[in-house]
């Protein structure tokens, strides 16, 4: 009802409904990057380029900048690039060796570039220098690449992000998504209430950080 009193009046206002429903949706989309985070950024993938080419640069002028490699690397991961992200993570691993994060980044990489073995060894490795690392984000990858068919060690790797009491809606949204896949409804509801009962107990700064996943929660509360 709102939407359409909205839609009545941009028509009035403008006398073209072609502009009305553009500058509505317009709207709808500013709001929602406002206040939620639904809707995809529509200058996020022109950034990224941007600072891929940027940090390349960076690079070439001080090719032994390891910050600005693993940038990059994460930045080609974000695009799904994953064997380009293993040729600048690899040569890292000595100056890396103590970072969990690195770890994790280089076994995602392994792990999407078909290298099972190689990927699910570096996850683990990282998770044994710091078990909360991402949140705990790394358990539910391995979960989620071993849905596929190999119920027992997907289970085992949930019930380890289980253990490290995460405060991520993101986090059990995916581990949602695991559930369904392995056919548990009655543990993905109660992954949708743990994680709906973790954002209202956020202070109100890390609210805004994770409402997109709440509202997503909230929604697949009713189609689970």
């Amino acid at each position: 009802m709102l939407k359409f009193s909205l839609l009545i009046f941009l028509f009035w206002l403008f006398g073209n409904p072609f502009i009305a429903i553009l500058v509505m949706l317009l709207l709808l989309y500013v709001l929602d990057r406002r206040f939620v985070g639904l809707m995809p950024s529509i200058f996020k993938p022109l950034k990224r380029i941007s600072r891929i080419k940027k940090l390349k640069q960076q690079i070439d002028r001080s090719p032994n900048d390891v910050s600005s490699k693993h940038e990059l690397a994460r930045l080609l991961m974000e695009r799904k690039k994953y064997k380009e992200a293993l040729t600048w993570l690899v040569p890292l691993q000595p100056m890396l060796d103590e970072s969990a994060e690195f770890w994790d980044d280089l076994g995602t990489s392994y792990l999407y570039s078909g290298d099972e073995e190689k990927g699910a060894a570096s996850i683990l490795r990282g998770l044994e220098l710091n078990p909360r690392v991402k949140y705990g984000a790394p358990y539910l990858n391995l979960a989620a690449h071993f849905s596929n068919g190999q119920t027992e060690q997907a289970l085992k790797h949930i019930q380890s992000f289980q253990s490290i009491n995460s405060s991520s809606c993101e986090a059990y949204d995916q581990l949602t998504t695991i559930y369904k896949k392995l056919g548990n409804t009655a543990e993905a509801k109660n992954a949708i209430e743990e994680g709906l009962r973790i954002y209202r107990m956020l202070p109100r700064y890390k609210k805004r950080q994770e409402r997109k996943w709440a509202v997503r929660l909230f929604f697949k509360k009713w189609t689970v």
